[in-house]
């Protein structure tokens, strides 16, 4: 059941800033090891002990969470190339309806992004028209060919984040390991979409009964498991920082809690679809369960959550994926791989993570909060709530009950197995450098 909201009633714009008190919430600070009840003040574009005077807005969050910004690592925004998918702008107005004041967006646009002019024209697009901060990922060939390297050196300096061959791996292991090398020297880390293509071949979902069941081609977890080898390997002879993406399987955990305890510097997310769904929710063919790494056993499900829970697994990331209807309204088979996420993942979090005891409320804010921070380099000032940090925060009912309704979803597309599910969560605000970018009005 959603709470009675006591604050005084405001038309929130986008322009609203000045000086926000937060009060009597439940401050969940993972950085700082702060889990009160308190006030958070706000002026300008900073968190400040307090200021001199009244503020120009109240937010009484009694019975609220009030925490960092969320942040989240892997988001595609389809621009440039496909806006009739998604756009910065409307991506970013999901971002901040889902609680994310931070996003990193994926270079498999059209075109890809490979070089600097294509960083800074992201960069200045989302300053324009977007409503939170996105950070861009570089990829790690030109055009994603896997033949030649992109200017690495020239897209880190243009504020790229990280590099990625998102939606694919990059097939020759020399080049991927000079590309690490690169990336270490710039000071950014390698995300790595773990997938041999030869042993996923024309696989449609998981290998497993429910494949065979309904006459699909089975995928195994081998064809993921085999790449995060490799390239936990690569990174620890290149010096680099790993990251992998969307971890899916029981086995991909065992591989990072071996490099983890062997000390190698790698780190991995999941998303809320794999720890939420398996390959038996696949019914009628609805092909908006079909995505990349496909939705896999109930064993491995509980081997990501185990990793959450021991972190192996640091991070949680939504992979939102938008697409248009046709892709999604045709033959399994045929089907677009991909989801979206930005608007269900922290409901699904508390729902499958918290609500069942699988993470504390300081644990579960710890992996969408300061740790991606800590992977991006910008734990300086983002991901946690100290005095002087950018003034980014999100306000949750974690008690709010009700159904996932995708007519509601800010973002353009509406691809998501997730409408009509149960769940309890909500966000309530949404603050991206001291100005109200979202408020939950019923």
């Amino acid at each position: 059941m959603k709470k009675e909201m006591k604050n005084e009633k405001i038309k929130m714009k986008n322009d609203m800033g000045g000086r926000i008190l937060i009060k009597n919430g439940r401050i969940i600070d993972p950085k700082n090891n702060v889990d009160i009840t308190g006030d958070i003040y706000i002026e300008d574009d900073k968190i400040t002990n307090g200021f001199d005077g009244e503020p120009d807005i109240t937010i009484d969050a009694d019975g609220l969470w009030v925490v960092p910004g969320l942040i989240d690592l892997h988001v595609h925004l389809r621009e440039p190339g496909s806006e009739y998918k998604e756009t910065i702008a409307t991506g970013t107005l999901a971002a901040a309806a889902g609680g994310f004041t931070t996003i990193c967006c994926m270079p498999n646009t059209e075109p890809v992004v490979d070089n600097e002019i294509l960083v800074e024209y992201i960069k200045m697009k989302a300053e324009r028209e977007g409503i939170v901060n996105v950070f861009p990922i570089g990829s790690v060939s030109k055009g994603q060919l896997g033949e030649e390297l992109a200017n690495i050196g020239g897209m880190a300096k243009a504020g790229a984040v990280a590099i990625s061959e998102d939606g694919k791996s990059v097939k020759n292991a020399g080049l991927l390991k000079t590309a690490m090398k690169y990336a270490g020297m710039f000071g950014i880390p390698v995300f790595s979409h773990c997938e041999d293509k030869n042993l996923v071949g024309n696989g449609q979902m998981n290998a497993g009964r429910r494949a065979s069941t309904l006459g699909l081609t089975g995928i195994s977890n081998d064809s993921e498991e085999v790449i995060v080898a490799r390239d936990i390997i690569l990174a620890s002879s290149a010096n680099a920082r790993l990251h992998i993406c969307h971890a899916s399987t029981e086995g991909t955990v065992e591989l990072l809690r071996e490099a983890l305890e062997s000390g190698k510097c790698v780190t991995a997310e999941v998303t809320p679809h794999h720890f939420t769904l398996t390959d038996e929710d696949i019914n009628d063919y609805d092909a908006n369960f079909k995505m990349s790494p496909p939705l896999r056993s109930a064993a491995d499900v509980d081997a990501l959550k185990k990793a959450l829970a021991d972190d192996i697994i640091q991070v949680i990331a939504t992979d939102h994926a938008p697409h248009h209807s046709d892709d999604k309204n045709c033959e399994f088979e045929r089907a677009a791989n991909g989801v979206i996420g930005l608007e269900t993942a922290l409901p699904l979090c508390i729902t499958e993570l918290v609500k069942t005891g699988v993470l504390s409320p300081m644990k579960l804010i710890e992996k969408l909060t300061i740790n991606p921070a800590i992977i991006i380099g910008k734990d300086g000032v983002k991901g946690h709530l100290s005095e002087g940090a950018d003034a980014d925060v999100t306000i949750i009912d974690p008690d709010a009950e009700y159904a996932i309704d995708k007519s509601q979803f800010k973002s353009k597309s509406r691809n998501t197995p997730f409408d009509g599910r149960d769940v309890c969560g909500r966000v309530m605000y949404t603050i991206v450098g001291g100005k109200i970018r979202y408020n939950y009005e019923g």
